[in-house]
């Protein structure tokens, strides 16, 4: 069988290794002319690598490939898009157990799908965990997953928009406008979040957060069993307690995680597993136990008085809102970055109502968020620089003792940094060689 693996990241890689075996001849399709690839592999690279796609009978996509960008180079082929799968469907197609969870969502879903994993876990489970987060879906086949296994599989809307299976298990958390550089518009965003329910069964259930009609709608195309969280017959929150099914799981001051807008995801947890246990003892000490994940609202260290926390993973106004109101002292924020389209309005409002003493400004939408910040009268603004040694001491020279220096730039990464990743780490670097 003649292959082309479109796009050659961490999920390209993984598929071209799946797929490499004698009786198939593969091409490495990729943009980029300088690519290193195995002996043996073809490839088609450069700026017309998606050209030509009729000759092959399966491509494969990686996510950041937008389905329409394949059409868009094969005019004369309307029914190309019939040929292509992804990692995450072939991994649906052959994966050894039924028993998937599958979590989507603006935010959120790495800490969800994480806090899922450790409770499984904690029941005595043998769960895999993967997807967007750590192992993409075909590594996963490598863990020897047997029938009786649980996977927990984190999953975008790159992932979802040509999905053609759906887990036994699928999570819609809090939706708000993300990813409008890759999406034509909102709506198609919403469509691709639909596919993870779209084949669902009678026998599946799919859970989604009561506050968002947009999760509603996305969960609407399931023909499984439809259970909100944060109100019930899921999970939710009532004086100050997590109680689901009239069982209280613990206290809202017990949450290891951060900041009120992780009661969400606890709630989101709780309920994904019902299904599976009511252990409320193992979900209790996982939700007591678990502080997060990297770049996620990550205490990084405290010096002179003043804690550094790290939320490079948000890249949204709506993210750098919750993080902001995660802290009652005053605080010194981080904002900007590469362009999503996003509007700043309400996080400016924000910032002037929550207790901030300056803004440090950095990246191509700084002016913007410049602009917002000065028509709610906020104006303690300072530019940042050029490089995050440069931003992390402007932002320690602003701060107080008792204050919280907070990375949550409201933006992606793309225009100062390789990816949040990058952008994390350097920020972290930067903190810890502080006096």
């Amino acid at each position: 069988m003649k292959i082309a693996i479109l796009g050659y990241g961490s999920q390209g890689a993984s598929a071209l290794e799946y797929w490499n075996s004698p009786e198939n001849v593969i091409t490495v399709c990729d943009q980029n002319e300088s690519l290193e690839l195995p002996n043996g592999v073809k490839a088609q690279l450069g700026s017309d690598y998606l050209s030509g796609l009729t000759t092959f009978d399966l491509l494969v996509r990686s996510p950041s490939i937008h389905p329409q960008d394949i059409l868009l180079a094969n005019p004369n082929a309307s029914d190309i898009l019939n040929k292509v799968t992804t990692n995450t469907n072939q991994f649906l197609e052959v994966c050894p157990t039924k028993n998937v969870i599958g979590v989507t969502g603006t935010k959120g879903k790495g800490t969800t799908s994480t806090l899922i994993a450790e409770i499984l876990k904690a029941t005595g489970k043998q769960v895999h965990l993967g997807g967007n987060i750590g192992t993409p879906p075909l590594e996963m086949l490598k863990e020897n997953i047997k029938s009786e296994d649980w996977v927990v599989l984190e999953l975008a809307n790159f992932q979802l928009i040509d999905i053609k299976r759906s887990p036994h298990i699928a999570v819609c958390l809090m939706i708000t406008s993300e990813h409008q550089d890759w999406h034509h518009n909102f709506d198609e965003y919403i469509t691709a979040k639909q596919q993870l329910f779209r084949w669902q069964e009678a026998d599946d259930y799919a859970v989604f957060f009561a506050n968002s009609p947009h999760s509603r709608h996305i969960v609407s195309a399931s023909k499984g069993k439809i259970i909100p969280y944060f109100s019930p017959p899921g999970a939710y929150v009532e004086n100050d307690h997590i109680i689901i099914n009239t069982q209280t799981v613990c206290a809202t001051s017990e949450v290891g995680l951060r900041g009120k807008h992780n009661w969400q995801n606890v709630c989101a947890a709780i309920t994904a597993v019902w299904p599976i246990t009511q252990d409320v003892e193992a979900m209790r000490r996982v939700i007591k136990t678990f502080k997060g994940m990297e770049f996620r609202l990550e205490h990084i260290r405290a010096t002179n008085g003043i804690d550094y926390y790290n939320d490079s993973f948000g890249t949204t106004p709506e993210t750098a809102i919750v993080a902001l109101e995660a802290f009652s002292q005053p605080k010194v924020i981080i904002l900007g970055g590469s362009d999503k389209g996003a509007n700043y309005a309400e996080l400016a409002k924000t910032v002037k109502d929550s207790n901030v003493r300056s803004v440090i400004l950095i990246g191509q939408t700084g002016p913007a968020i410049k602009q917002a910040l000065e028509t709610t009268g906020f104006s303690n603004i300072i530019d940042g620089g050029k490089t995050m040694t440069e931003i992390v001491d402007v932002a320690a020279r602003q701060a107080k003792t008792g204050d919280v220096v907070l990375l949550s730039t409201a933006c992606a990464s793309f225009d100062m940094f390789k990816n949040y990743k990058d952008r994390g780490e350097q920020f972290n670097q930067a903190v810890r060689a502080l006096p």
